[in-house]
């Protein structure tokens, strides 16, 4: 086991007599390095990098605190220990060179046994300062490690509820005969909106990303009425409301915003304003307003795109609808927002438009 080096002293005194005498207290315990004037003292400083200096307060040219002022004021030195060593006793003059960063104060003449017991004692508070500041380092790096580490793990653990959203979303697609680009645009289309009606970046993200969601209780309506090519009989009409609360089932309560968000979506989407809707009847603002934009972005892709039993509709004929239902069907607030995004609305379905190939290829993005 390799002995601890030497601490290092730095006296500083124009006094060659007291240089002698600290020379020879310390010189057998420390490694000392001395100058005579401050100007020599801060050139020196700085290269021997002192675990503490002993500084003399009078001194011709330039002071003792002068001396101290600039050390602390340079980022090499200033957290090295300085006891003045000095003839003055007055209480001033020790407040004055603590305020300038001073940590003792040993005074003239003085005996070695006062002198060695300083130079140890402060010595060891820096050495324990320096420790407890690496412990310090230590500790934050591994609180910073572990926060990463559980920062990498949340976002993997909401990259795995994103994907279980979209292959369920994409599980509804499958049942209910519906490419992914609906679920894709109606999605761009809700976060428009949600920012356009004052949401936030982070909830309007959150709709986003929940919206695929709104028909997954769709999987629970058997084939027969789903896909029923003709019109639904009462009961049967019965059971396909009966969608959302399967929904809402599937999602079950959640912490997650996303998924409690999506299980709001997926309940609520076919509520009216007017209080008409299913399938509890909710109106107005009773309705959580994510559903009430994912109900028009819903309707408004539905509308404009052909599907196997209907040509699309021309943009401004779903445009009219939207003004007739709004106040009954839909928010009579979101619709003018709505309207008055059009221009970015029709840039996602542009973007999104169906094509001849296998839709179910796309994925949500």
């Amino acid at each position: 086991m390799s002995e601890e080096p030497m601490a290092r002293i730095f006296v500083v005194d124009d006094t060659e007599t007291n240089i002698d005498i600290l020379l020879e207290t310390l010189g057998d315990s420390y490694e000392v390095s001395v100058a005579l004037d401050g100007p020599t003292a801060l050139e020196d400083i700085p290269e021997r990098e002192p675990d503490l200096i002993l500084l003399d307060v009078m001194m011709p040219e330039m002071d003792g605190y002068e001396v101290c002022r600039r050390l602390k004021q340079d980022a090499r030195t200033r957290g090295i220990p300085v006891i003045f060593v000095t003839a003055k006793q007055e209480t001033e003059d020790e407040t004055y060179g603590l305020e300038l960063g001073a940590v003792d104060y040993i005074t003239k003449p003085f005996s070695p046994a006062v002198v060695l017991a300083r130079v140890k004692t402060h010595l060891q508070l820096e050495r324990a300062r320096r420790e407890l500041s690496r412990s310090n380092e230590i500790l934050e790096e591994r609180v910073q490690q572990r926060t990463r580490e559980l920062q990498f793990k949340n976002e993997e653990l909401e990259e795995t509820r994103l994907e279980i959203i979209r292959r369920l979303g994409r599980a509804a697609e499958y049942k209910d005969n519906e490419t992914g680009l609906h679920v894709i645009r109606m999605s761009h289309y809700s976060r428009l909106l949600a920012l356009a009606a004052g949401l936030n970046e982070k909830e309007a993200e959150t709709l986003f990303q929940a919206a695929p969601m709104h028909d997954i209780g769709k999987i629970g309506i058997p084939d027969l009425i789903l896909l029923k090519p003709a019109r639904l009989t009462h009961e049967e009409w019965t059971v396909m409301r009966g969608h959302p609360e399967i929904g809402a089932g599937i999602i079950g309560q959640q912490s997650s915003p996303l998924l409690a968000i999506a299980r709001t979506v997926a309940q609520c989407h076919h509520e009216k304003w007017d209080g008409s809707g299913y399938p509890r009847g909710l109106a107005g603002e009773r309705i959580p307003i994510e559903a009430r934009i994912v109900a028009i972005a819903d309707v408004f892709d539905a509308l404009t795109t052909k599907r196997p039993y209907k040509d699309a509709w021309p943009i401004s004929k779903a445009v009219e609808l939207l003004k007739e239902e709004a106040g009954s069907h839909f928010d009579p607030r979101l619709v003018p927002l709505f309207l008055s995004i059009l221009p970015s609305i029709l840039e996602v379905r542009e973007s999104w438009k169906e094509r001849e190939e296998d839709e179910h290829a796309v994925e949500l993005r």
